[in-house]
């Protein structure tokens, strides 16, 4: 008998008039799928993994991971990065829907390009899950699963709040440099509007002061600011810039950093200006707890990051693979907040959690994230 992954992938390639009819066969596949017709964990079904990059850490983590979690549960997958490139996603999740997916899990690079692509996984009875970055302008997105991504920058915010001790009236003022994430990553400006909607009062309070005059007026100028593709290199060649421009008299109290390969590229530059190791070096924010970092944290150039244990987050989204493929309700746990500009995604939102160089042993370690040795502990 013919497998619905065969079927599914002739009526992809199909001519455009028999493509029509071999669709409409399709969807009424899918719909069988929906009720049970496909067993989870079969080898029939696959699932297409899009991943952004190979060249940060964490998406290394969170690809292989996802895989092996979908491969325990009996699933075939197709696990590809794209180099940071769009045509080459957008080519990729193309290959999966000819090759008869029947769930695609993307973290897009570009979330306003892949409205195309994924109109003809929908077409094709595909469903689709957004992974930890929302896919824009496009009703092909059946779910999201993320991070609570303001919760992010609330964090880091209110960890600067705390360090520099700004509740209190009239501390100050502190040379602040904020730093925010990729134009094109829809996560970045959640990241940003959480930070900046707790650090903006002590800005206009002129408990920070910005010596570069790098500071966005609203969240919604947050892109003035963006680092493209989060590189490391160019948010050191940018704080190399402000340095050698604004801070020949001054000395920086305190860098906004998104995530952590933006900070690694902010305390080389530091480093490389000849801010000490220790007490002395600026309060630097981060976010994903890269290994890097966490030995920078130790060694005195990082003074946070921003825990999102992905191991959570892949099995989240393995469990609303198997609830599609199963036909039964996805769980998700926000349905207004992540308007994609044509349809509210229904979305999963995981809790955040702040690691200090204090604690970094007890939750990284402590939960087997990272090996003790790993960290020189």
């Amino acid at each position: 008998m013919t497998s619905l992954r065969t079927r599914k992938a002739t009526a992809v390639l199909a001519g455009t008039a028999m493509a029509m009819a071999a669709l409409a066969a399709c969807s009424s596949e899918r719909t069988d799928t929906a009720s049970g017709a496909t067993d989870a964990g079969s080898e029939e079904t696959l699932v297409g993994i899009a991943m952004p990059t190979r060249s940060l850490e964490r998406w290394n983590n969170d690809g292989e991971n996802l895989d092996s979690l979908l491969k325990d549960m009996g699933y075939e997958t197709s696990l590809q990065y794209a180099d940071n490139k769009v045509d080459q996603q957008i080519t990729q999740i193309q290959n999966m829907i000819n090759s008869g997916a029947d769930v695609l899990v993307v973290a897009s690079i570009d979330g306003t390009a892949l409205g195309p692509v994924l109109g003809s996984a929908k077409d094709a009875g595909i469903s689709v899950i957004a992974y930890d970055r929302l896919i824009n302008g496009t009703d092909a997105v059946d779910y999201y699963a993320t991070f609570d991504n303001y919760q992010v920058g609330q964090l880091q915010g209110e960890f600067i709040v705390e360090q520099l001790g700004l509740a209190d009236a009239g501390t100050g003022p502190f040379n602040l440099e904020p730093f925010a994430g990729s134009p094109d990553d829809n996560n970045a400006k959640f990241f940003f509007s959480g930070a900046w909607d707790v650090l903006l009062p002590y800005v206009q309070k002129g408990q920070l002061v910005v010596p570069s005059g790098k500071a966005p007026a609203s969240n919604d100028a947050w892109t003035t600011i963006g680092v493209q593709g989060w590189a490391s290199a160019t948010a050191q060649s940018e704080m190399d810039n402000r340095l050698n421009s604004f801070y020949a008299d001054k000395k920086v109290d305190v860098v906004l950093s998104p995530n952590d390969s933006l900070a690694l590229g902010i305390e080389q530059a530091l480093e490389a200006a000849g801010y000490a190791d220790g007490a002395d070096f600026p309060v630097v924010t981060g976010q994903d707890a890269d290994l890097a970092n966490v030995k920078n944290m130790l060694a005195g150039k990082q003074s946070m990051t921003v825990w999102k244990d992905t191991r959570t987050l892949g099995e989240q989204v393995a469990t609303m693979v198997d609830q599609i493929v199963k036909g039964e309700t996805v769980e998700v746990n926000d349905t207004e907040t992540y308007d994609n500009g044509t349809k509210v995604v229904p979305s999963y939102l995981l809790p955040p959690q702040v690691v200090t160089p204090d604690t970094a042993e007890e939750l990284l370690v402590g939960s087997g994230f990272y090996d003790a040795a790993e960290l020189g502990l």
